[in-house]
């Protein structure tokens, strides 16, 4: 695990307080008993084999269910205490989970926090991640539990100069004469559905400017570059405020479920069942899912 955390036997030696020389011996003795290969090294590089990727999947959640053990026989499970890696998206973790650390970690001062940013879907068992915030609802690998945090709408929105410029589409079909900002890793990025009421169209759309990451094309609305397509989440702090302002806001397009996924295990560490509680309680405070599920009152709508 140490070899494929660091990416040199050198550097894991040193991680484990080894010699690079009792490295190399444990690594060779390991691949020796499982008579497989586990890594090749060139004078550039070290990759892990297909043989090695599985190995490490399987031992990082073994080792994981072994720390949950020892931290159970250390009465961890009334003390939260040790590392707790958390994934999320970007907008996600600089928006909804950076602010709120400071409560948390002074609620449960023994652990610390690795934040993961990606916004792809990593693997939760062979990345080590305790918790991954997504919004799918269902994980491929039934080993994964999901949680319900919150729902979303997705909205379209612009900046007011943008609109002055361009003018307002009254209806989905004038997109086609508008510059959109689109997120790639939607399903089916340049595929809109609406629905109002009983009505319900489809739209074909291209983006003025894609990306694979939310703010991105947030800062890109902000500065009146085009309409953006995002959940409500990153964008409502904005339209409260009135830099940007709600496009089609009386259409709905598919909400998006916010949920939490971690390793299913019959006793959730201290550090996981804690962080889970806190972020359930915290969005409950918040009234998270009322701000981003209702229409956008009380601010300029196009």
């Amino acid at each position: 695990m140490a070899v494929a955390d660091a990416g040199s036997l050198s550097k894991a030696a040193a991680a484990l307080g080894h010699s690079n020389a009792a490295a190399s011996r444990a690594l060779a003795l390991l691949e020796a008993r499982l008579a497989t290969r586990l890594v090749e090294r060139n004078t550039r590089r070290l990759y892990l084999t297909e043989d090695g990727q599985r190995f490490l999947a399987r031992t990082r959640s073994v080792l994981a269910d072994l720390a949950d053990a020892e931290a159970e026989a250390a009465n961890a499970v009334l003390d939260p205490a040790g590392t707790l890696r958390v994934s999320a998206s970007l907008s996600f973790a600089l928006q909804h989970i950076a602010p709120h650390l400071p409560d948390y970690l002074r609620r449960c001062p023994k652990v610390r926090v690795h934040v993961e940013v990606a916004n792809r879907y990593l693997d939760i068992v062979e990345n080590g991640i305790d918790l991954a915030i997504r919004t799918r609802e269902v994980e491929p690998d039934s080993a994964i539990m999901v949680r319900r945090l919150a729902e979303t709408r997705r909205i379209l929105a612009a900046a007011p100069a943008y609109l002055a410029a361009r003018g307002c589409p009254e209806r989905p079909e004038a997109l086609a004469g508008h510059d959109l900002l689109l997120y790639t890793y939607a399903r089916d990025p340049n595929t809109l559905r609406f629905a109002r009421g009983c009505e319900g169209t489809t739209i074909d759309v291209s983006g003025l400017l894609e990306s694979n990451d939310g703010q991105i094309l947030r800062a890109a609305a902000l500065n009146g570059l085009g309409i953006l397509v995002q959940p409500a989440y990153i964008v409502h702090e904005d339209l409260a405020a009135g830099r940007l302002v709600p496009v089609l806001d009386d259409w709905d397009l598919p909400r998006l479920t916010i949920n939490m996924a971690y390793p299913s295990r019959k006793h959730l560490s201290a550090k996981v069942r804690s962080f889970i509680d806190f972020l359930v309680e915290r969005f409950a405070e918040q009234g998270y899912e009322r701000r981003w599920t209702g229409r956008q009152h009380g601010s300029t709508t196009c």
